[in-house]
């Protein structure tokens, strides 16, 4: 399927990600000129690397926490493609996680601002861009903004925020073209859920496989596929959603999450 958004121009927040560069391949093989962006230079080339040779790809190395590297952004992106058509906002960390009652303010206050205040300081760096009568912005989000869990309150927290967020921009900006949409996956194949099954391995004494398999069963039952899911998977709604095809899609939050909400 053709999803009419060949030349366009995107900027991928959190783009040296699993689900970033699944994003990224998504869009170049689409026509779209990518500018990735992340706080990891290894990572952001390492996804270059994995993108055809032909494909218009461009890096730029930047913590969104600070207000010099989201000018810096603004300006590489400037100078790479101009102004951008597309924002993925991918960017964002599950941080300190515990019981309430072990979890501090700064905790709290930190994973806000990696996952939430990002998102805002982004959407005010590149609204100008989007409201030139067509535009997308896809807020990458996470089962946890419905569906909350006891030990990760300060994550659940913050995508609570940010998908009632991205709600709010939809319907300020539709009127202006500037269509605004939220992807909710569940435990996908990342290096975000390796290093949390790595640790759970760890603590029960057993290999990765074992502390997903145990995982699955005893934390996300209502995941009826039995599997993590696949960056690709989550890409491919995203990359519908930055497309002419998603015309009349806005202010929605599309689950992939095999159930699991």
């Amino acid at each position: 399927m053709d999803l009419g958004i060949s030349d366009r121009k995107a900027l991928l927040t959190g783009g040296a990600g699993g689900i970033g560069r699944a994003t990224a391949a998504a869009l170049v093989a689409e026509g779209v000129e990518v500018v990735l962006t992340d706080t990891d230079r290894d990572g952001l080339e390492e996804a270059r690397a994995s993108l055809p040779a032909d494909a218009r790809v461009h890096v730029v190395v930047a913590d969104l926490s600070e207000q010099a590297d989201l000018d810096a952004l603004r300006r590489g992106v400037r100078d790479a493609v101009g102004e951008v058509d597309i924002v993925v906002h991918g960017a964002g960390v599950t941080g300190p996680t515990g019981p309430f009652h072990e979890l501090t303010d700064d905790d709290f206050a930190s994973v806000l601002d990696t996952n939430l205040m990002s998102a805002v300081r982004v959407s005010h760096a590149f609204l100008p861009d989007l409201r030139r009568g067509w535009g997308r912005m896809v807020f990458v989000n996470s089962e946890d903004a419905v569906q909350p869990y006891d030990d990760e309150l300060p994550y659940c927290a913050a995508k609570a925020g940010l998908l009632s967020f991205a709600k709010g921009l939809s319907r300020t900006y539709a009127g202006e073209g500037l269509l605004v949409n939220s992807v909710s996956p569940a435990f996908i194949s990342t290096p975000m859920t390796d290093a949390m099954m790595d640790q759970r391995a760890e603590e029960q004494g057993t290999s990765r496989d074992e502390a997903i398999a145990s995982f699955l069963d005893e934390e996300r039952p209502y995941m009826e596929l039995g599997r993590r899911g696949e960056p690709d998977e989550v890409a491919a709604v995203i990359a519908f959603l930055c497309s002419e095809r998603a015309s009349f899609v806005n202010g929605a939050n599309y689950r992939v999450d095999a159930g699991s909400v």
